[in-house]
């Protein structure tokens, strides 16, 4: 039976928000210094020796930072499209965080941790803030 009651589990869909909205500008800052690096990374695979073009990650990162980085302050208003939004958004993220995690190891683990959280607090709280914004 549901409730119209607001509870403080709410702040965990404010903190996802911020989250969203820092590991945006983080990723569009990753984003422009890949882009405009000129550095090629060499990945031993398991048919041999890979050559991997930063670059192209680079524009990836900044794309998906950006929109990240958008969703993350709409996600204050509590509509049900922009939670949807963003957890399939959080989940293109850890995709790219996966990929990257050869080049990048510390940041990709670190900002893995941080998009399984923000999912956490999106899918199992995520309907309060829309309860606190009516």
């Amino acid at each position: 039976m549901p409730t119209n009651k607001v509870t403080a589990w709410v702040g965990w869909v404010w903190f996802a928000a911020f989250a969203l909205i820092t590991v945006g500008l983080f990723n569009v800052v990753a984003g422009l210094v890949a882009i405009f690096s000129s550095e090629k990374v060499l990945a031993w695979t398991n048919s041999g020796l890979a050559i991997i073009d930063v670059s192209t990650w680079g524009w990836v990162h900044l794309i998906l930072g950006a929109i990240i980085t958008l969703v993350g302050f709409v996600l204050f208003g509590g509509e049900p499209w922009v939670r949807a939004t963003a957890v399939v958004l959080v989940v293109l993220n850890l995709v790219a965080q996966f990929v990257s995690l050869p080049v990048t190891p510390w940041w990709s683990i670190v900002v893995i941790a941080l998009d399984v959280v923000v999912l956490w607090a999106l899918i199992v709280h995520g309907d309060e803030v829309e309860r606190a914004s009516a």
